[in-house]
């Protein structure tokens, strides 16, 4: 299915694609790669989705695909403009090989050490269980072999005897082949590398054209407020007794996770909250993504919304657990769901 899907949209792929982000400032490029990880057997282990971003100062930094969730496709005349401008030239931004190569440094070669550690420690465990299992055999036939050895030296005359030997004899040469193959297998699949790197399509993503009226401004967020909220929000957890980390650069479709630790071992977690932080100036409507709201579709009670109101002047945190219930509107024109401030004030 995915090859015959792959197949059909080939020529969308060459043409590209235009998107809409309602909190870019700036345009930007996006490249689609694949790529996995195999180790010295050929087998792939791994394979993933990449996203290059490229700005228009060239800087290039690594998304994850889910990114696409949370724009909206340009059509009609808008396609190729915004604000009466044309597309940005891109013959000066970096190529598909360097944005290749800043996929490799930024990304892959950490996930390449990730999943090298990993199936090392795999490759230990099986290769100890292998060493134990075919030693005993070995072990074994090696006893039923000096057996039948000291048996014929001692002048017995049994028949068959000298082809008992000869069977036992083979399936020691067998047993021993066979270890060297397996330590020579777990040897080569303990040995990772990256392979198969495809380029897969290319978009423009740009401010949305109508990011700035009354109905959608008061929805666009700003950097300087969401900051705000986030650091109230990860004051708020940790006060609790709860310990965060920000993902906020992952696109997982949440900002933190917050851990309640065991009382008797801090380093394991009796309680998790995946956080979806949005901040207002002061006290007004509240808009999810299509990725954060199908996020907390899937994840239900364990996803909370954290609103958190008056940023401007005393931040106020308001916790919602399973957001999905308030009962949100979709804003089609740009894909996002809101909900009013008296139903976030009144939901807690």
């Amino acid at each position: 299915m995915r090859d015959d899907v792959l197949v059909r949209v080939q020529e969308d792929l060459r043409r590209g694609a235009v998107f809409y982000d309602l909190y870019r400032h700036q345009p930007g490029r996006l490249d689609v790669f694949s790529a996995g990880i195999s180790d010295g057997r050929g087998n792939k282990l791994h394979e993933r989705l990449y996203v290059i971003q490229t700005e228009l100062d060239g800087t290039m930094t690594v998304r994850q695909p889910t990114l696409f969730l949370d724009l909206v496709l340009a059509s009609g005349s808008a396609e190729y403009r915004v604000s009466g401008a044309e597309l940005p030239d891109d013959s000066a931004l970096p190529s598909r090989d360097r944005a290749e190569q800043a996929l490799i440094e930024q990304e892959l070669n950490r996930f390449l050490t990730e999943i090298r550690t990993q199936r090392q420690k795999e490759v230990e465990t099986i290769s100890q269980h292998m060493e134990i299992s075919l030693n005993t055999i070995i072990d074994k036939v090696q006893c039923q072999f000096a057996e039948l050895i000291e048996q014929k030296e001692s002048g017995s005359k049994e028949a068959g005897l000298d082809g008992r030997i000869k069977q036992s004899e083979d399936r020691l040469f067998e047993l021993n082949a066979r270890l060297e193959q397996r330590r020579e297998e777990l040897q080569q699949e303990g040995s990772c590398t990256i392979t198969d790197i495809r380029h897969h399509g290319r978009a423009w993503v740009l401010p949305h054209p109508e990011r700035t009226t009354p109905e959608i401004a008061r929805m666009v967020s700003n950097d300087e407020i969401e900051r705000i909220a986030v650091e109230a929000v990860i004051a708020y957890e940790e006060a609790r007794g709860w310990k965060v980390v920000s993902v906020e650069k992952e696109n997982r479709g949440f900002d933190l996770i917050s851990r309640q630790p065991h009382p008797e071992d801090p380093q394991t977690a009796i309680a998790v909250r995946f956080i979806e932080v949005k901040g207002r100036s002061t006290v007004g409507e509240v808009a999810l993504t299509t990725n954060e709201y199908k996020t907390a579709e899937r994840l239900k009670q364990d996803y909370w919304l954290y609103v958190v109101f008056n940023c401007a002047s005393t931040p106020e945190v308001h916790p919602i657990e399973d957001p999905v219930r308030l009962g949100w509107e979709p804003l089609v024109k740009i894909e996002h769901y809101h909900v009013s401030a008296q139903k976030i004030l009144t939901a807690q």
